[in-house]
């Protein structure tokens, strides 16, 4: 009785030496998995972001090209910005 009791203990030790290392193994993997998909969400979180900043941006050029194509917008536009100004017109500038 007492070998196999000898015997059982001498199993339990050896199988604990393999499968403690082999389940701290799996577990530091698990976590580094776990931090790589957190920053890739993360990421991707970002990059959505600013992929609908650049959307809009596109959509206001695009209204601004379509704008452009106005012949009064145009004159208007540079009036404004450049402080032309029409036959008879006087222009003012505050600050």
């Amino acid at each position: 009785m007492k070998k196999a009791n000898k015997k059982d203990k001498r199993r339990i030790t050896v199988l604990i030496i393999i499968f403690v290392p082999l389940l701290g193994f799996f577990v530091s993997n698990m976590f580094s998995y776990w931090s790589t998909i957190y920053s890739n969400m993360k990421e991707k979180k970002e990059l959505e972001e600013a992929f609908a900043t650049r959307l809009e941006e596109e959509e206001l050029l695009k209204s601004e090209i379509n704008k452009l194509q106005d012949a009064e917008y145009v004159a208007r536009y540079a009036r404004e910005k450049y402080l032309y100004s029409k036959d008879g017109e006087i222009i003012i500038k505050i600050d």
